[in-house]
């Protein structure tokens, strides 16, 4: 994957654990070097004892990692993160960008594709978003930011568990999964989680695109949130007949729909890759500031390899990437993640591309 710095976006509420989370990395014995900005030194509190030297906003820490504030511009920062290099070797093995009071991570996120020296420089690894299991929901009910922050994930860590029941984490996990159905939820308590599930996931890898599952993500057996019930997984399997997703929100004692949500495609003929290619591009010129997130695979008419594309708001980047395998269903899925969605529309704009 080059030598590029992987760079990890974290998004989270006031209180969901990111200083707690930080500072594991910053202060850890994980053997990396690792760059966290973030937006104000106050709120992380480091340990004085562990800063080894510090350089106008720059902390360097006794484990090797640097912790540095952003004062005006995010691409300033890193490119004076970059200046850090050491000889031969990457300056980081990873970069962390903490976004405390920033509300959409969107053009965070859009600062690694559209600057060409930190394009040159890093690739934007993915956005992990940390939520607090016992004040998730009012965020949620209260907060544009939170739902979007939550929509916009590519991993969600679902911290605290340990303070509300295992009837209550499951009425979370089944509102989240309805904003974003393509993050995986992972639970903590005291934002414990192995680094490998926050950096280095690739979810702006298109080649990692390999499993996009209209059945809305039903966990599989024995992990957290599978269901055998009809509610969560199997219910947007027969999304014909059940177009409503509301409906079943009374039983898990919450009535509250929100604005964004996650809408699944599929289609098991092959597509037009030309008409499919105008669809999209015009779907995001229109309703690009709506979109959140895009992902989907492609089975395009006579061609041997599958089409993956993703989308943040209006920028899209696709590529055709491995073959089909010989014994494989061939079929196209994608998620749309966004606001006011006309999942009627989408629906039928996208099997209007079959070939």
């Amino acid at each position: 994957m080059s030598n590029k710095i992987p760079v990890t976006v974290l998004t989270g509420y006031l209180g969901a654990g990111k200083t707690t989370l930080l500072n594991r990395i910053l202060t850890g014995d994980h053997g990396k070097r690792y760059a966290v900005i973030v937006n104000e030194f106050g709120e992380i509190g480091i340990d004085n004892d562990l800063v080894v030297g510090a350089d106008e906003d720059v902390f360097e820490m006794n484990n090797g990692c640097v912790c540095c504030t952003v004062r005006g511009d995010l691409i300033r920062v890193v490119a004076g993160l970059m200046k850090r290099q050491r000889p031969g070797k990457p300056a980081f093995d990873a970069i962390i960008v903490e976004t405390t009071g920033l509300a959409d991570p969107g053009p965070v996120a859009q600062t690694f594709f559209v600057d060409e020296d930190v394009k040159a420089k890093t690739r934007l690894d993915s956005v992990t978003a940390l939520v607090d299991a016992k004040h998730v929901m009012a965020r949620l009910d209260d907060s544009k930011e939170a739902r979007e922050q939550v929509a916009f994930a590519d991993r969600i860590i679902l911290n605290k568990v340990d303070l509300v029941t295992e009837a209550e984490l499951v009425a979370v996990e089944a509102r989240l999964r309805r904003l974003n159905p393509l993050a995986p939820i992972t639970r903590a308590t005291r934002a414990e989680v192995p680094l490998d599930q926050v950096l280095g996931l690739g979810g702006f890898d298109l080649g990692r695109i390999l499993d996009i599952n209209p059945q809305f993500a039903n966990p599989g057996h024995g992990e957290h949130g599978h269901v055998h019930d009809e509610h969560c997984g199997h219910d947007h399997h027969d999304h014909d007949h059940a177009p409503d997703q509301g409906h079943h929100h009374g039983a898990r004692g919450h009535a509250h729909e929100d604005d964004i949500k996650g809408i699944s495609l599929s289609l098991d003929r092959p597509m037009d890759g030309a008409k499919f290619t105008a669809w999209l591009d015009r779907l995001l010129g229109e309703q690009g500031q709506n979109i959140l997130r895009a992902k989907g695979i492609i089975d395009v008419d006579g061609e041997d390899r599958r089409l993956v594309f993703q989308a943040v708001h209006m920028i899209l980047e696709g590529d055709l990437q491995k073959p089909w395998g010989a014994n494989e269903r061939r079929w196209s899925r994608a998620v749309f993640i966004g606001r006011e969605l006309d999942e009627a529309a989408l629906k039928a704009g996208f099997e209007a591309c079959a070939a």
